[in-house]
C-alpha cells in the first residue's frame, strides 16, 4: 500500500527525490594564552580550531572550583585528587568529573566520542591525563595529554 502526502502549492515539488543538505562549518578562534605579540603589528597571536579547543580543555581541567568569579562550578577541580589514594574508586571519580566538566562547559567537544585515561603516580604526587575526543564539525580525532603536579 503506497502512501501519498498532500502538499500545498507553496511547497512546490517537495515530493521529488531532491534533498536539501546544509552544513555549518565553524572556525574556532581563541586568544593564545602565551600572550606573545606579533613582531610587526604588536597584536596577540590567535589559537585556531584544534589548538583553541585543546587550550580550552586544558584550562577547564586546570581550574579549581570557585576559582572563577561568578561561576563557582566551573572547572574540574582535579587538584583535590593529588593527595588521594591511588585506588580504582579515585580513578573512576576523576574520570567522571572530567567527563561531566567537559560535557557541561565545553560544547565544541563531541561528548560521546570522549575517552579518558588517568594514570596516578602516588610516589611523585602527579596525575597523567590523556583525553581522546572529536571536535564538533570535524572528523578529526584529537589526543590531548597533560600532567598535574604538586607545587612545592
Amino acid at each position: 500500500m503506497a502512501t501519498t502526502r498532500a502538499l500545498s502549492i507553496e511547497d512546490g515539488n517537495l515530493g521529488s527525490s531532491s534533498t536539501v543538505k546544509t552544513t555549518k562549518n565553524r572556525e574556532y578562534i581563541d586568544i593564545d594564552l602565551n600572550m606573545n605579540a606579533k613582531p610587526t603589528t604588536g597584536d596577540i597571536y590567535k589559537s585556531m580550531n584544534v589548538n583553541a579547543v585543546k587550550q580550552a580543555v586544558k584550562l577547564l581541567l586546570m581550574t579549581n572550583r570557585t576559582e572563577k568569579p561568578f561561576s563557582p562550578y566551573y572547572g574540574a577541580d582535579l587538584n583535590s585528587f593529588l593527595f588521594e589514594l591511588g585506588d580504582p574508586d579515585t580513578i573512576d571519580s576523576m574520570k567522571f568529573r572530567i567527563k561531566e566538566s567537559i560535557r557541561i562547559f565545553e560544547p565544541r567537544v563531541d561528548h560521546p566520542s570522549l575517552i579518558v585515561n588517568v594514570i596516578l603516580q602516588p610516589d611523585n604526587n602527579s596525575i597523567d591525563i590523556t583525553l581522546i575526543f572529536k571536535i564538533i564539525n570535524t572528523n578529526e580525532s584529537v589526543e590531548f595529554t597533560t600532567r598535574l603536579n604538586r607545587l612545592r
